[in-house]
């Protein structure tokens, strides 16, 4: 691990020279990717000084045991296990530091929220999830734009697909992924039982078009009439938009927009994504299911997370976390669970390292 802290701050030296060189100042270009690169590994190098400079403190406290004065020769014995524990707690920050980033975590984010099992209370709690969603994306200064949705009669959503934008977006909301369950006494219930119900989330980061190259000869695009709920039209002119990629079906469906031309890039967008996420998956063993191995089939069965009304409680079955303030939660308040996750991937792939 040294070698390669070592290397890491050689790269960094460089980049500094680098970035004052009057040649890179006058290539935009350049300069912007070394100040990125520059920036990522401003992230390692300090706590890599700091770590070398308590793993030198360590070593002289080792040699002040050979010391002839018998009250050093006690000091040193006191100073050496905090060094240690020090030197241990930078060691696995460092090794955080080092893990393989996910190319894919500074990307925009395609949410897509979609009722499951429960009839119209499915489709209330996907309006509250999608509401969820929302308060957390103000709360980090993003932007969410609303490609795709299809309101159920009760207010709330059959399905709806929205597009967050923010540097890490992606990294936040990709354990978003799968069932969502409710449990909670409907407004229609006049037993006052708890009914369950079931949400599906699929989390895409955005597609650019570096990321995939689509052959136009390969779309299939029918225009027809937005509609808004039971049906009616909300338009007057032929603006929604469906494309179809022909060789491997995945559509895509836009109708949110006025303009037949924004709906198309919107959906086009969309389009981008999901094959990208298909391609993606194909390559990556963990990520090999298709939608339904990633969201499970929207029944109350494969939950990632329950949300227990009554009790107030909201429990992520995947790392056994349980919260009791569910109220708070569901107003965006969900860093901590996304924080949770976090340092739990991040120690299940040290384990894979090591």
């Amino acid at each position: 691990m040294i070698e390669k802290l070592k290397g890491i701050e050689e790269r960094y030296i460089k980049l500094e020279q680098l970035l004052s060189d009057p040649a890179v100042l006058s290539d935009q270009k350049k300069y912007q990717a070394y100040l990125i690169e520059h920036g990522e590994l401003n992230k390692i190098v300090p706590k890599f000084r700091e770590y070398e400079g308590i793993l030198e403190e360590l070593k002289e406290a080792k040699e002040l045991l050979k010391d002839d004065d018998p009250e050093i020769r006690a000091m040193a014995k006191e100073e050496i296990p905090d060094l240690e524990a020090k030197a241990e707690e930078y060691k696995s920050k460092l090794n955080v530091l080092l893990m393989p980033k996910d190319p894919r975590d500074d990307k925009n984010v395609l949410i897509e929220i979609r009722a499951g099992t429960g009839g119209e209370e499915a489709g209330i709690f996907a309006g509250d999830l999608f509401r969820m969603y929302s308060r957390y994306t103000e709360s980090k200064n993003w932007t969410m734009e609303i490609i795709e949705k299809n309101v159920s009669s009760s207010g709330g959503f059959k399905e709806i697909v929205t597009l967050v934008k923010g540097k890490g977006a992606f990294s936040s909301f990709k354990y978003e992924s799968g069932t969502h369950r409710v449990q909670r006494v409907p407004e229609t219930e006049t037993q006052g039982r708890v009914h369950t119900s079931a949400v599906t989330v699929a989390v895409l980061p955005e597609a650019e078009d570096v990321d995939i190259d689509i052959n136009p000869a390969d779309l299939k695009i029918d225009v027809f009439r937005s509609s808004g709920p039971g049906g009616q039209s909300v338009n007057t002119t032929d603006s929604a938009v469906r494309i179809t990629h022909i060789p491997t079906g995945v559509t895509a469906t836009c109708q949110d927009e006025k303009s037949q031309h924004k709906n198309k890039a919107k959906a086009m967008g969309v389009l981008k994504s999901r094959i990208l996420d298909a391609m993606v998956r194909e390559e990556d063993a963990k990520r090999a299911a298709d939608r339904k191995g990633q969201v499970g089939t929207g029944d109350r069965s494969g939950r990632i997370r329950t949300y227990n009304f009554p009790q107030g409680r909201m429990t992520d079955h995947r790392i056994g976390l349980t919260l009791y303030r569910l109220d708070n939660i569901m107003e965006g308040h969900i860093q901590e669970i996304i924080d949770e996750l976090k340092t739990y991937n991040q120690a299940q792939a040290l384990k894979e390292i090591a």
